[in-house]
């Protein structure tokens, strides 16, 4: 199911079936062993003890800190059948949540399964116990790791670089570090957030330091971040040391990708991402909405006279910017402020949506309806959210032309899609 938990049942009574119960690292049709953890009124717990009858499809984990970082939810499945999985949650989840039967074909498209990540974040431990890695399974308590099998070798030997600090000065100061390798994994840009007492000096020092630490390092940006349990990650930027920001290739295209910025995290996949979302749609005018540092307006103005893109965060907008050629106009708004406003007066041929994982909410849905696009194309990284969102566009009159899945990470349970929706009738 997604969220990588599989679904088995308490025994039921006279009343009806007994309550569902979620245990992780399993595969369907395998029986088990597990002790109960966890009671809700409606729901249970588990926590896989032996696995008695193990499925076919169950292989090796690759990383040792299986099943205790949190990052990984499917590395006992085979590849091949995590492909299946996610399709089968994807139809399952249009099924259940919007009552959708996906009459379209679902594409399914695989990446190398391993080292596929450009960026990591990860925890920082000072001190005697110094350490730096994820957080356990299902916990805020440190794992410390010496290597991440699914991100890039560049990413990895940053990991074990980052291990000459533990005495630096100042240390104890980062919570929590970022690093961004770029498209063919030779320059390395890295975030640090630090507790919001540091001072200036101190974050330049560490972060020469940090730069220090391997020749691939193109840049290090120091943010001041607030007290614990405000904002996860600093937006303060108080030193600099190097570059602060890549040029990352796509294809034929380069994008500046400024620290801070958001941009796609599976190196092997982006190109075929940007090919599924563009190819075959041309026009008088598109709109790119949650443009980010223009991924997608970079490509679309090949098939259109205009473009507009539209993104909220002042480093992805200046970016986009940046990137952007002469025929695309950026905005800088929210996609709400945006379709309150001059979205209303726009009649795009094309709407490109790519959300974050809260999807595009009811306002979103009835304002790209009334827009009265040919062509909406929708990116979702959750299928629950994207099935509520799509019985919207699908109940004002559009339908399902195309529907793939993209699978940006493997070994886990996210669900990348990409769903060409369409006028009936057009």
């Amino acid at each position: 199911m997604y969220g990588g938990d599989g679904l088995a049942r308490l025994p039921g009574d006279e009343r009806g079936p007994g309550k569902a119960v979620f245990v992780p690292f399993v595969i369907e049709g395998e029986t088990i062993d597990a002790s109960l953890v966890e009671q809700k009124r409606g729901f249970a717990r588990a926590e896989l003890t032996e696995v008695i009858e193990s499925s076919p499809q169950r292989t090796q984990p690759d990383c040792p800190y299986f099943q205790r970082c949190g990052g990984c939810q499917y590395q006992q499945i085979s590849y091949e059948h995590q492909l299946r999985t996610k399709a089968v949650i994807l139809r399952e989840n249009l099924r259940r949540l919007a009552k959708i039967e996906l009459d379209a074909e679902l594409w399914v498209h695989p990446s190398p399964p391993w080292n596929y990540r450009n960026r990591a974040r990860l925890k920082v431990r000072s001190g005697a116990d110094f350490a730096i890695g994820y957080y356990r399974w299902n916990s805020h308590e440190l794992q410390p790791v010496e290597r991440c099998p699914i991100s890039s070798p560049l990413i990895n030997r940053a990991i074990t670089a980052f291990e000459r600090l533990k005495s630096a000065p100042n240390l104890d100061a980062i919570r929590e570090v970022e690093f961004f390798a770029d498209h063919d994994d030779n320059q390395l840009l890295v975030e640090v957030d630090c507790k919001p007492d540091i001072r200036p000096k101190a974050a330049e020092h560490l972060a020469q330091l940090i730069k220090e630490t391997l020749p691939e390092i193109a840049g290090v940006v120091v943010l001041q971040g607030e007290a614990d349990g405000q904002k996860p990650f600093g937006t303060k930027q108080i030193a600099q040391v190097g570059m602060e920001q890549l040029q990352y290739q796509v294809n034929e295209l380069s994008y500046r990708v400024s620290a801070g910025a958001f941009f796609q995290v599976n190196r092997y996949q982006i190109a075929k991402l940007v090919e599924l979302v563009t190819t075959g749609c041309s026009g008088a005018s598109a709109l790119d909405l949650y443009a980010g540092v223009g991924l997608f307006s970079k490509v679309l103005p090949r098939s259109f006279a205009q473009v507009t893109a539209v993104e909220p965060s002042p480093t992805a907008h200046a970016d986009l910017l940046y990137n952007s050629t002469p025929n695309v106009k950026a905005v800088r708004a929210t996609t709400e402020q945006f379709l309150k406003g001059a979205g209303g007066q726009l009649r795009p041929t094309v709407v490109v949506v790519d959300p974050p994982r809260s999807g595009l909410g009811e306002m979103v849905v009835r304002s790209l309806a009334g827009l009265d696009a040919e062509r909406i194309v929708y990116v979702s990284c959750d299928p629950a959210t994207l099935s509520r969102d799509l019985a919207g566009l699908l109940g004002a009159g559009y339908g399902v032309q195309q529907a793939h899945v993209v699978d940006l990470f493997p070994q886990t349970y996210h669900v990348e899609s990409v769903f060409h929706l369409t006028r009936a009738g057009r």
